[in-house]
């Protein structure tokens, strides 16, 4: 199934995420502190613009997953899912586009951040990922343009987090758009589409830079920086 199938399947059933969200509605959005995503997104600090990633993120990188674990573990006494979990996805840096002038933490060659994980069916035992609104999962193999902020510890304790939806974007083949969204594999096109369907009105960065490479998006945050 392609995601125009998903899409109007979407439409008939007045979904408003892309396909896996009856997953992510049964067990709620507990264990998505670090990355709002396929759902509602819910952000509690402004991510989509470039305007929004200077304002907020220490660092804009290119990012490659490498591995991930499974934590968090939530047990359920009662209802179709028996238990769901996080994930802790550990990242490679590729390349590091921007960083804040004097803003905390320096990104490491490699960082963990915590994803939407599992949820694991009472009767079936089936597992089925869980999502993060209207954004990419996070999962190894695939690569990210994420606008990282750090949150939490003092004296460099703390963990990484993007700072919304609009703040982790799809860029395999060094290509916005490109890659793992929502827990499928789509090209620029099917995400532009997808994320059309989602947002009534989009001006994210994401849009203006789509199909393009990481030169684009730096001119775009050198832009929002004279603005």
């Amino acid at each position: 199934m392609n995601v125009r199938d998903v899409l109007t399947s979407r439409s008939l059933a007045g979904c408003a995420a892309l396909a896996g969200v009856a997953a992510a509605v049964l067990v709620g959005k507990d264990g998505l502190g670090t990355v709002v995503g396929c759902g509602i997104a819910d952000d509690a600090v402004p991510s989509v613009t470039a305007k929004d990633w200077l304002s907020s993120a220490d660092h804009v990188v290119v990012a490659t997953g490498v591995r991930e674990q499974e934590v968090n573990r939530r047990e359920f006494k009662s209802g179709p899912v028996r238990y769901a979990t996080d994930r802790t996805v550990t990242f490679r840096t590729d390349r590091v586009l921007w960083s804040a002038a004097g803003r905390g933490h320096a990104v490491d060659k490699g960082f963990d951040m915590v994803a939407a994980g599992w949820s694991v069916y009472r009767e079936s035992g089936g597992r089925v990922k869980r999502t993060t609104p209207e954004a990419p999962r996070l999962e190894p193999g695939h690569t990210y343009l994420l606008a990282l902020r750090r949150e939490g510890g003092e004296g460099g304790a703390g963990r990484w987090s993007v700072l919304g939806e609009g703040a982790a974007v799809p860029f395999d083949d060094r290509t916005v758009g490109r890659g793992e969204w929502c827990g499928r594999v789509l090209d620029e096109e099917d995400v532009a589409l997808a994320e059309r369907f989602s947002r009534s009105d989009d001006h994210s960065l994401e849009k203006v830079v789509l199909g393009r490479d990481e030169r684009a998006v730096t001119g775009e945050l050198q832009r929002a920086r004279k603005e």
